[in-house]
C-alpha cells in the first residue's frame, strides 16, 4: 500500500498545475526512458555475449518491459534534479535504487516469460551497472543545464526575509552561495538593520511598513515564492498573521530559529517522538545507522592495518632500541569521548624525558632521535593507535585527542573547547588535513582547530571520513610542513 501511495502522490504532483517543476520531472523521465531503450540495443549490439538468447532475439520486447519497470521505480523514487539544494549523495543513492530495482523486477518478469535463461544474471548485472552510471551522468548534465537557465533568470524563486536576527543572514548566505540554485532575494523588512548584511540584501522597510501590507492598508504586490521569518516566540500573534498572509497569497512560509548572538547560541531542530525540539548541537553520529557504519569501518580497517603492521614491528623495535634506550611504545593519558580519559599508544619517537606529558613537539625538538623524527614525518608513530580504535577508545577519523593538561588549559580559554568531545577522538581528523596540524604556538591556531572539529561533528558523513582518509594518505607522499 505504501508503494502505491508513493506512486499516486508522485503522479498527482506531476500533473498538478501548481507544481512548477512538473514539466522538468516529465522531461527527465522521458529522457530516462529513451536512454534505457537505447542502452538495451547498445548492449545487444556490442556485448552480445553478456545477453541471454531471448534478449538478443527480442531486444524491443526486453526494452519495453525494462522501460515500464524503470518508470515504475522512477515514480517510487522520483528524480529530484529540480531541487535547488541537491547533494551528490542523494543523486547517487536514488539512482542506485532505481537501477537495482528496475533490473531485479525485469529479471523476474523476463524469467517467467522465456524458456531460454542462459546469461540472465550477466545481462542483469551489466544493465544494472550501465543504467546506474548513465542515470547519474544524466542527472549531472540536467543539473548543469538547469543551472545555466537559472543564471539567466529562468526557473527562479524569489525570497523575502522578515526580522533582523543574524539567522536570516545565515540563510541568505546559503541561498546565494550557489547561483545555480536560482534564488533571488527581494530584501527584508525589519526595525533594525541586519548586521554585516551585504548590499544585495537590502532593507525594504520597517515592521510597520510590512504590517500595513499584511493588513491591506497599503496595496503592494509581493511577487515572492518563499518568506523566511526569524522573530521571537513572544511575537506569536505577528508570526500567525504572517503565516495567514502567506497561505492566502500562496507563499511558502519558513520559520528560522533565532541564533541569539548575545548568547552565542545557534539552535537546530530535532525530532523527539512527534514533537520538534531545538538543540544547540546536532550530531549525525547519534543516529544508530551512522554509528554502526562508522564502527564497522573502524573495525575492518584497524584489523587490516594491524595485521599488515605485525611483520614490521620487530624491525621498528630494533631501530628504536638502537637509537634510544627505553620502551618501544609511548603511552600517554589523553582526553576521549564525553571528556573521559584513555591511554593513547604510539611508537616512541623521543628520548625518555620528564616533559612528555607537558610539552608539545616542536620543529627542532632535541628530544627527538633520528628514526623517531622520520616516523613522525610520515605518521608511522601513530600506527599503534589502530589498537586504540580496535579497543573502542578512538575512531580512525575524529578530533585528535589532546593531552589532559592541554584539555584543562584550553577548556578554560576557549568557550566551546569541550564540544569536540561529543565524538570519539581520531587518528586523523578534518583539522589535521586542513592546515591545523602540529604545534599550536598561538591561541588562534587552537581556536581554528576547535572550529574544524566541531564542524566535523555536526556535519559528519561517511563520505567525509573517506575524503579525510585519502587526504591523510596524501600527506605520506607530500610532506606536511607542520608535521614534526
Amino acid at each position: 500500500m505504501c508503494l502505491f501511495r508513493r506512486i499516486f502522490v508522485t503522479l498527482h504532483l506531476m500533473v498538478s498545475s501548481d507544481s512548477k517543476n512538473s514539466v522538468i520531472t516529465w522531461l527527465v523521465l522521458l529522457t530516462d526512458v529513451v536512454v534505457y531503450v537505447a542502452l538495451v540495443h547498445v548492449v545487444v549490439i556490442f556485448l552480445p555475449d553478456y545477453c541471454s538468447p531471448a534478449v538478443n532475439h527480442h531486444p524491443d520486447i526486453a526494452s519495453m518491459i525494462g522501460m515500464l519497470c524503470l518508470l515504475l521505480f522512477s515514480l517510487v523514487m522520483p528524480p529530484v534534479v529540480h531541487r535547488r539544494r541537491l547533494r551528490f549523495r542523494d543523486v547517487v543513492l536514488r539512482n542506485m535504487f532505481v537501477a537495482i530495482c528496475t533490473q531485479v523486477v525485469f529479471g523476474i518478469v523476463w524469467h517467467a516469460m522465456v524458456t531460454e535463461t542462459n546469461n540472465e544474471l550477466s545481462y542483469g548485472c551489466v544493465m544494472m551497472l550501465l543504467l546506474f552510471l548513465l542515470l547519474v551522468l544524466l542527472r549531472g548534465v540536467e543539473k548543469t543545464f538547469l543551472g545555466i537557465l537559472r543564471r539567466k533568470g529562468k526557473n527562479t524563486r524569489s525570497v523575502l526575509f522578515v526580522g533582523s536576527d543574524p539567522a536570516n543572514k545565515a540563510i541568505y548566505d546559503e541561498l546565494i552561495s550557489d547561483p545555480t540554485t536560482g534564488y533571488r532575494v527581494a530584501g527584508y523588512y525589519s526595525d533594525a538593520e541586519i548586521e554585516d548584511a551585504p548590499e544585495a540584501m537590502k532593507k525594504l522597510g520597517n515592521r510597520d511598513d510590512f504590517r500595513r501590507i499584511l493588513t491591506g492598508e497599503v496595496q503592494s504586490e509581493l511577487p515572492i515564492d518563499e518568506l523566511y521569518c526569524s522573530l521571537s516566540h513572544a511575537e506569536d500573534a505577528e508570526i500567525r498573521r504572517i503565516m495567514r498572509f502567506c497561505d492566502r497569497e500562496v507563499i511558502r512560509f519558513i520559520y528560522v530559529p533565532r541564533i541569539f548572538p548575545n548568547l552565542q547560541l545557534s539552535l537546530r531542530p530535532e525530532i523527539v517522538g512527534n514533537s520538534v525540539v531545538y538543540t544547540n548541537h546536532k550530531e549525525p553520529l547519534m543516529a544508530f545507522g551512522n554509528k554502526v557504519l562508522k564502527r564497522g569501518f573502524d573495525l575492518f580497517f584497524s584489523v587490516l592495518v594491524l595485521i599488515l603492521l605485525l611483520p614490521f614491528v620487530p624491525l621498528i623495535a630494533l631501530i628504536v632500541k638502537l637509537q634510544s634506550p627505553g620502551p618501544l611504545l609511548f603511552r600517554q593519558k589523553r582526553t576521549g569521548m564525553n571528556g573521559g580519559t584513555f591511554t593513547c599508544f604510539k611508537f616512541r619517537s623521543m628520548h625518555v624525558n620528564d616533559d612528555a606529558d607537558r610539552l608539545q613537539a616542536t620543529k627542532d625538538d632535541p628530544r627527538k632521535f633520528a628514526f623517531g623524527n622520520f616516523m613522525r614525518k610520515y605518521n608511522i608513530d601513530e600506527l599503534p593507535q589502530f589498537y586504540n580504535v580496535l579497543r573502542g577508545d578512538m575512531s580512525i577519523v575524529g578530533p585528535r585527542p589532546h593531552m589532559t593538561m592541554h584539555t584543562e588549559k584550553y577548556s578554560a580559554m576557549i568557550e566551546k573547547y569541550m564540544v569536540r568531545h561529543f565524538a570519539k577522538p581520531g587518528i586523523t581528523g578534518l583539522a589535521q588535513v586542513t592546515g591545523f596540524r602540529g604545534e599550536t604556538e598561538n591561541l588562534w591556531q587552537m581556536e581554528g582547530r576547535i572550529r574544524k572539529d566541531i564542524w566535523y561533528i555536526e556535519n559528519w558523513t561517511f563520505w567525509l571520513d573517506i575524503q579525510i582518509c585519502f587526504k591523510t594518505l596524501g600527506t605520506m607522499f607530500v610532506h606536511d610542513e607542520n608535521a614534526y
